[in-house]
């Protein structure tokens, strides 16, 4: 029987995780879900402890005194308002964790640390990237483009197993995540059914927020269920031992046929003509960096000095979400939501809108490869479709979004 701790365990990803190892008390004796926000419902073999990575690692020491595993599964995470602090912060609590589990002495036990990053090692937030994205494609360490905090947070972890050389190392790159948590309002799922609910109250037929470009490109989505399940899969595959991976759903989807589903499973529909004849002030566009991801591979590509192949990218709003959501007709549409249906009132005034026009904005393909994984033997797979109906229906049991099914 294996033991395990988890960081993060209340977040959309660290949440699935302990899901996962604590409906399996026959496998996983003792998983230790660990974060600073309030626990959830946790079976028998689950035990929460509160925990700050943001101090110190001697006084992460202390509050790790009686916490030991042989997996450690890292899904804490912290945003910040830049590139630069989201760098110093979540490096830091890495950083000072694994030190903690040193002075504790708790590392002797440790066979295999996993740590949660995502598809910004690619460069998906900087503009258009080679695709599909391997895990074998070059860092973007370029001092021209921001700090990226993975690639510290991934540095921390090499040399500190390189130290400690009974420890293996794994980390998953996933993308777009569809899941559910109590609490944390950057998500995908729940931004998209208040703003789909909303205009259905309003009573106007519903137009894609995002980027026209976008509508018909490609997308690679990555279900919280599913991640935790390849978690699981490779702490314990002894070929997966100091590798990194991505993680998607399995299947390449796009919001012309997302959307349309969305539309239906509340109610509503797509208006017929929607990119044309919207409000102009609603509109939005923002340039991203000159030199998009790809450019580092210009040369190799035979895209080199072709400014077609690669233009500088740009996020598109058909409709500004952090716009729409300041306008008094949409608060007003909230509160009757609210009052009729009792829902959580604080879910709309939580959501984080300006991560949605970023998800559904950017105007380049987003496609990454499932190949090593399946190469080991990995062989999950979930319907991007069935896991956004699926979070959909979660968030309306909590009240989130008012009931459509």
């Amino acid at each position: 029987m294996a033991s395990a701790i988890v960081t993060g365990a209340t977040g959309i990803l660290g949440r699935e995780i302990v899901k996962e190892l604590g409906r399996k008390p026959d496998q996983w004796k003792t998983v230790h879900a660990l974060s600073r926000s309030k626990k959830d419902e946790y079976p028998s073999n689950v035990v929460h402890n509160h925990l700050d990575l943001t101090t110190s690692a001697e006084e992460i020491a202390k509050e790790l005194q009686d916490v030991e595993g042989e997996y450690i599964f890292f899904a804490a995470y912290l945003q910040k308002d830049s590139e630069q602090g989201n760098w110093d912060v979540n490096g830091a609590m890495l950083e000072n964790f694994l030190k903690a589990l040193a002075i504790t002495g708790a590392v002797k036990k440790i066979k295999r640390i996993l740590l949660v990053t995502g598809a910004k090692q690619y460069g998906v937030h900087l503009g258009q990237v080679k695709n599909p994205m391997l895990e074998s494609d070059p860092w973007l360490r370029d001092p021209y483009y921001p700090p990226n905090f993975y690639y510290r947070q991934q540095d921390i972890l090499h040399k500190f197993c390189e130290t400690h050389s009974h420890v293996s190392w794994v980390v998953t790159y996933p993308n777009d995540v569809i899941g559910f948590a109590r609490g944390n309002f950057m998500n995908l799922a729940e931004g998209m059914g208040l703003y789909v609910a909303i205009t259905k109250e309003m009573g106007q037929e519903l137009v894609f927020p995002g980027s026209q470009t976008f509508y018909t490109k490609f997308d690679s989505f990555t279900c919280s269920k599913l991640h935790a399940r390849f978690c699981e899969w490779a702490m314990l595959e002894p070929k997966a031992a100091n590798q990194a991976f991505n993680v998607t759903n399995g299947d390449i989807q796009s919001w012309q046929d997302l959307f349309p589903r969305v539309a239906r499973r509340f109610g509503t529909k797509v208006k017929p003509n929607q990119f044309a004849g919207n409000k102009p002030e609603l509109a939005g566009e923002t340039p991203l960096v000159d030199k998009p991801p790809i450019s580092v591979l210009a040369e190799e590509l035979g895209l080199k000095g072709d400014s077609k192949s690669v233009p500088p990218s740009k996020l598109e709003q058909t409709v500004n979400l952090v716009k729409w959501s300041q306008q008094d007709e949409v608060k007003k549409a909230w509160d009757r939501l609210v009052e009729r249906e009792g829902l959580q009132r604080d879910a709309f005034e939580k959501a984080t809108w300006g991560f949605l026009d970023f998800i559904l904005g950017r105007n380049f393909d987003v496609v990454i490869s499932m190949s090593k994984a399946r190469e080991m033997g990995w062989t999950g797979y979930y319907d991007t479709w069935k896991a956004l109906s699926d979070v959909f229906g979660e968030l309306e049991a909590a009240k989130v979004l008012p009931k459509t099914h």
